[in-house]
């Protein structure tokens, strides 16, 4: 038996013993349903929306919200400033209508962004994305909104500045912060073209 077959058989064997062991009735706290990270951050329970009181929101999603909105913030505060390495190329479709009075298209990123940590982090019963996928949109040649490719330096300042924006909203844990760049990571791939 090759190398290659005693580890693959091992394999079998180790995912067979995990399917039988899962399939067990008998009640086992190791066996406890593992929360998702859209769970973790409130979930499906419905809170008042603090930009329309007379609304009600799923609290993952308001979570996700914020932190993608003060994101949006520390990106364009990190662009006023002209620090090396800010994203004014990337946004500059953007920021030119933002800056003629035009927030339309800022609404819709930040609704876009939102919807998309909120369905990959577990809460797509509830929520969907219906924008362009991840290569499409940051691929300046197909979405002329994008006015530059992303390096891998660009994808590192974003988490970056996820992770800031998740403490500037109360996310402190280190759990759930290694999880939002865990789910940050795997976007990493279509993502960065640059």
């Amino acid at each position: 038996m090759t190398k290659f077959s005693k580890i693959a058989l091992c394999a079998l064997i180790i995912g067979s013993s995990a399917f039988f062991t899962s399939c067990d009735d008998t009640p086992n706290p190791k066996n406890a349903v593992t929360k998702t990270l859209y769970q973790k951050l409130g979930g499906t329970t419905m809170v008042t929306d603090p930009d329309d009181s007379s609304k009600m929101i799923e609290q993952g999603r308001l979570s996700f919200r914020l932190v993608t909105n003060s994101t949006i913030q520390l990106i364009v505060a990190d662009i006023t400033a002209g620090n090396t390495g800010n994203f004014a190329e990337h946004f500059a479709p953007l920021l030119a209508e933002v800056g003629a009075g035009n927030n339309t298209n800022a609404a819709v990123l930040s609704k876009n962004i939102t919807d998309i940590f909120s369905v990959a982090s577990g809460g797509q019963a509830t929520n969907t994305y219906s924008g362009l996928d991840m290569v499409t949109t940051h691929d300046p040649a197909l979405n002329p909104r994008m006015g530059k490719k992303v390096s891998n330096a660009d994808m590192d300042r974003f988490i970056g500045f996820v992770g800031e924006a998740a403490g500037i909203n109360g996310v402190t844990d280190p759990v759930i912060i290694a999880e939002v760049v865990a789910l940050l990571e795997t976007l990493r791939a279509p993502i960065v073209q640059g």
